[in-house]
């Protein structure tokens, strides 16, 4: 990545210096068909940029790109051997108002960066589409890239014949060239091209606005061909009108970007884009086979949070990355507030406390945890932040602050922002002070407490019971970190349970309270019967990892399956997963409480969790000389939930998956070999293709399943989603062999498309092979320098993150880490970021591995 880096001073220099008026773009893409007499294989980019300057400035232009045919600066032209070193094109002595025009030569990528083009393995067929956040749209044509440089944009496109091309503004084709409608004032990330013979489906949404004026937006959703038998774009269509309807209720602020299309595309890094006027999203959220609720669930919540976009982010954009969350945080709050309350996943919320705030947990007590609003000094500290604290916990912040200022404030307080700040740039005061308007709340304070520190609280309940076994006092004791020792302001509710006659614990008693400083009396709860169960954070009001006094502890261990409320029972969970990374519960007692009690879980999403962590603890967690017996006590608990779950229900589909991840014996793949042929059958699972690469996976890992038997599975699905299937299992098998091709093709090649850096990635390392990825532990030290230089910042984090040895789990890995990061303390700071997340990781699971030898 040399020369490609922007700082966040660079960007305040140019920012000061020049506003930027208008973008005209030519791209001509017939070259993506065809044989290619070189490489990269490119296309040509015309840009012109109208601008304005402090005369007899200087400044710069983004460009990368493999060669400049031709550059001129207001009518001059310049030559591009001196003006363009590969990243950039030098600007001397601006006039007051400029116009500069760039013919280039721009690479079509294979990293999911710029203009990505695939090829389906199916029919042939070219597909391609553009990602370009945080600064990947100079891979396409000549920019100003950095967000608070907005502009219009036209944009014309040439193509191969039969093919359709989609921008951000309604296009046409007319005399062989596709002219899109300028857009409003946007920032360079957001504007977008998808081309290529996708399968396209259109529909419309209409709305009375309060001036009686009637707002029209046509929608579209598309897809590759070879997807179009499996794709319910009416369901698409169906949560996209109710996100409207919701936005539009509750922003008072029409949306702003005509019309609202939705590229589902392969090969794509992300979950999806907000570009405005034509979201791109991961074509995986196009289910082949048959998924559970939580698959729609989670389709649903990223297409609410890409919509909240239009107004967070893309309408109202921040000025530098340091104010990401000022996008990502509403924009993950929002999802699931919207999808709650508009759609039918009425259980948002559950997901939220479970899913999305264990990302935010772990990423929060990580040595790279930084506040909600962060230091972002360049365009590589921006790509690393789009984390669990940028979007999760920024949205646990926010959905605390709806409980501390009340939501019709809140949502005042947006529509302010809305309004005041339409297509500018802002900082965080300009929110702040919209909020405080509203509320009336001093939000400097919650803003340094929530939002300018790091670090995650602990809320731990104390009670006193008198003679009569009734409360005497109850208190919330909040603990930090020593390294983020602040403790905040809370609104939580306590919540009191205990068990009915039917058995079940339910909350009888519940108190909101503001917990401040490091002990806070819920003084509503005295006189209160004795509970059996106290819940720090009942309804998950506030961000915070939540403790048990010692009795509620024993009853979670006898009772858990018996909370009635889904999302108590989902916090509960989520307490005890924590406990267990922080080394406070061993491993096996927590995959104790799973086999006990997950069978009964009524929510699949909390289930499909369950199912994550318990192989998390016992690949990274338990005791190493206790693995193999807990692993067979996991096969033989999934094989018995999968027998008994109620035939063709989604439940008896996650424990086939769950029972597919954690078999071993050889009659466990046995049962797999059946299923798969058919010898062998579960009344009511249908083995569609999506689930026969998942009992394919254990098998190629274990041996089971050579390079015959998953090329025939190939033959059998030849498809992009077959690919890399394939590929994944491929690198699984367990031989030394196997190992070094799959490093070789990753790490000292950039043959491979970014999804099949991932899939050979995700087959490489089993836990069921850690002495076959041991001469790895060096190999990897030596080499991730040297990726990290040559290849693109996506392919770079997919390559230190996913091959770091994790299962390689003693001291001498640790060892080995600290050594790398001492003698290389002038590499890129995002690369030791990276090491040193992993290390951290990998120090977490040698201590709950302690701790569980311990039990």
């Amino acid at each position: 990545m040399p020369g490609e880096n922007l700082s966040r001073d660079e960007a305040r220099e140019r920012a000061a210096l020049l506003s930027v008026d208008g973008y005209e773009v030519f791209l001509d893409l017939r070259s993506a068909l065809g044989e290619s007499g070189q490489e990269p294989r490119t296309f040509r980019s015309v840009t012109t940029i109208r601008f304005r300057a402090e005369p007899g400035a200087a400044s710069f232009a983004d460009l990368v790109a493999p060669s400049v045919t031709a550059l001129s600066l207001n009518g001059k032209d310049l030559d591009p051997a001196e003006a363009f070193d590969g990243t950039r094109i030098a600007l001397e002595d601006l006039a007051e108002e400029n116009e500069l025009v760039v013919d280039a030569q721009c690479a079509y990528s294979r990293t999911g960066e710029g203009m990505h083009r695939f090829v389906d393995p199916e029919d042939g067929e070219v597909y391609l589409y553009t990602q370009y956040e945080p600064a990947d749209a100079r891979r396409v044509f000549a920019n100003f890239e950095q967000p608070d440089l907005k502009a219009p944009y036209r944009f014309e496109v040439k193509a191969p014949e039969g093919w359709t091309v989609w921008s951000n503004g309604v296009g046409e084709l007319t005399d062989g060239v596709w002219r899109f409608a300028e857009t409003k004032p946007i920032s360079t990330y957001i504007t977008a091209v998808v081309a290529g013979p996708y399968h396209y489906v259109t529909d419309s949404y209409e709305r009375v606005l309060d001036d009686g004026t009637r707002l029209e937006i046509p929608l579209g959703a598309m897809c590759r061909k070879g997807l179009a038998p499996h794709f319910d774009a009416d369901d698409v269509f169906l949560v996209t009108k109710q996100g409207l309807d919701f936005f539009h209720d509750n922003f008072d602020y029409p949306y702003p970007f005509g019309k609202y299309d939705q590229a589902f595309v392969p090969e794509y890094n992300l979950g999806a884009m907000e570009n405005p006027g034509l979201v791109t999203f991961r074509e995986e959220f196009i289910f082949r086979g048959k998924v559970t609720q939580a698959s729609y669930e989670r389709r649903a919540n990223v297409i609410l949070h890409e919509m909240a976009h239009m107004w967070f982010g893309d309408l109202v954009t921040m000025r530098w990355w340091d104010d990401l969350w000022l996008k990502e945080s509403f924009a993950d709050f929002m999802g699931s507030f919207s999808m709650v309350e508009a759609t039918r996943f009425t259980n948002g919320w559950i997901t939220f406390a479970n899913n999305r705030k264990a990302w935010a947990y772990r990423a929060d007590q990580l040595p790279s945890t930084h506040p909600v609003t962060a230091d972002i000094r360049d365009l590589e500290d921006a790509k690393l932040n789009f984390d669990g604290i940028t979007y999760a916990k920024g949205a646990s912040v926010l959905k605390q602050l709806v409980a501390y200022v009340g939501r019709d404030a809140f949502l005042e307080g947006a529509r302010r922002y809305f309004k005041r700040h339409a297509y500018g740039n802002t900082v965080l005061g300009d929110l702040l002070s919209v909020l405080e308007e509203t509320s009336g709340r001093d939000m400097a304070s919650w803003s340094r407490s929530w939002l300018q520190t790091a670090g995650v609280n602990s809320l731990t309940p104390q009670v006193i019971l008198n003679a009569e076994g009734r409360i005497t006092e109850l208190s919330v004791l909040q603990e930090a970190a020593e390294s983020h020792p602040e403790l905040r302001p809370h609104r939580v509710a306590v919540g009191l349970y205990r068990r009915a006659a039917g058995g079940e614990l339910e909350r009888y008693a519940r108190a909101e309270i503001d917990v401040e400083g490091p002990r806070t009396v819920v003084a509503e709860l005295a006189g209160e019967a004795a509970p059996e169960l106290i819940l720090a954070n009942d309804d998950d009001l506030t961000y915070c990892k939540v403790r048990f006094d010692e009795n509620s502890l024993a009853t979670l261990r006898e009772h858990l399956g018996d909370i009635a409320d889904p999302l108590a029972r989902a916090l509960c969970w989520s307490a005890l997963w924590n406990l267990t990374r922080d080394g406070l519960m061993p491993a096996r007692d927590f995959i104790g409480l799973v086999l006990r009690f997950a069978g009964r879980e009524s929510d699949i999403g909390v289930l499909q969790m369950l199912h994550s962590w318990t192989n998390s603890a016992l690949t990274h967690y338990a005791a190493p000389d206790w693995r193999e017996e807990g692993g067979r006590a996991l096969a033989e608990g999934a094989l018995r939930e999968l027998r008994i779950a109620e035939p063709g229900s989604q439940h008896q589909l996650t424990w086939a998956r769950f029972f597919a991840a954690v078999a071993s014996s050889a009659a466990d793949l046995q049962l797999l070999q059946g299923l798969l042929a058919g010898t062998a059958r579960i009344d009511g699972l249908d083995v569609d293709q999506e689930l026969r690469w998942a009992l394919l996976g254990p098998l190629a890992a274990h041996g089971a399943a050579g390079e015959d038997v998953l090329a025939a599975e190939l033959a059998r699905d030849d498809t992009a989603s077959g690919k890399r299937h394939h590929v994944r299992c491929l690198a699984a098998r367990p031989s030394a062999a196997v190992k070094a091709q799959a490093w070789a093709a990753v790490v000292e090649s950039d043959a491979l498309s970014n999804a099949l850096v991932e899939a050979t990635i995700a087959g490489f390392a089993q836990p069921s092979q850690r002495e076959l990825i041991a001469p790895y532990v060096s190999k990897y030290f030596d080499a991730i320098e040297r990726v990290w230089s040559e290849r693109s910042i996506q392919i770079g984090m997919d390559v230190v993150r996913g091959l770091f040895p994790h299962l390689r789990d003693d001291e001498g890995t640790l060892a080995a880490t600290d050594a790398w990061l001492t003698t290389h303390t002038s590499a890129a700071p995002a690369l030791r970021r990276l090491v040193l997340e992993a290390k951290d990781d990998l120090a977490r699971a040698l201590r709950a591995q302690a701790c569980d030898a311990g039990a």
